[in-house]
């Protein structure tokens, strides 16, 4: 059932199944190089986001015995796992650098502005009197 995989990188990750619209999604091992949805080696669980509340059912102790055969996991992989209470997780997380929105970045720089120029009634007061 489970082929023998020589000298290749191998990867926790979700494949896209189901009807347009209407996405779910298996959790597999497959090697990296392969396309997202090439061939696999087993699949350890599946995802289904469109139902509410949204169900992920997966093989822990498969998942974990792909982990310890050095087998790595994406990131949105991981992140399911994290909430489904797998731990070890944390280092396959990539954290994501935070933007700033439009509304944020003039509000900061008003201050900033106000700041470096003293108001005009201290100024007056600052200079000598002719």
């Amino acid at each position: 059932m489970i082929r023998q995989v020589t000298d290749s990188m191998l990867i926790i990750r979700l494949q896209r199944t189901g009807r347009e619209n209407l996405p779910t999604y298996r959790l597999v091992v497959a090697e990296k190089a392969r396309s997202v949805k090439g061939k696999f080696l087993e699949i350890l669980g599946h995802f289904l986001p469109a139902r509410k509340p949204a169900v992920l059912e997966v093989k822990k102790d498969r998942v974990e015995f792909w982990m310890q055969r050095g087998a790595a996991v994406s990131n949105t992989a991981a992140r399911l796992l994290q909430k489904e209470g797998m731990s070890g997780m944390e280092k396959y997380i990539q954290r994501y650098t935070k933007k700033k929105s439009k509304s944020e970045a003039p509000a900061e720089a008003a201050p900033a502005a106000a700041a470096a120029t003293p108001p005009p009634a201290q100024e007056a007061a600052t200079t000598p009197a002719a």
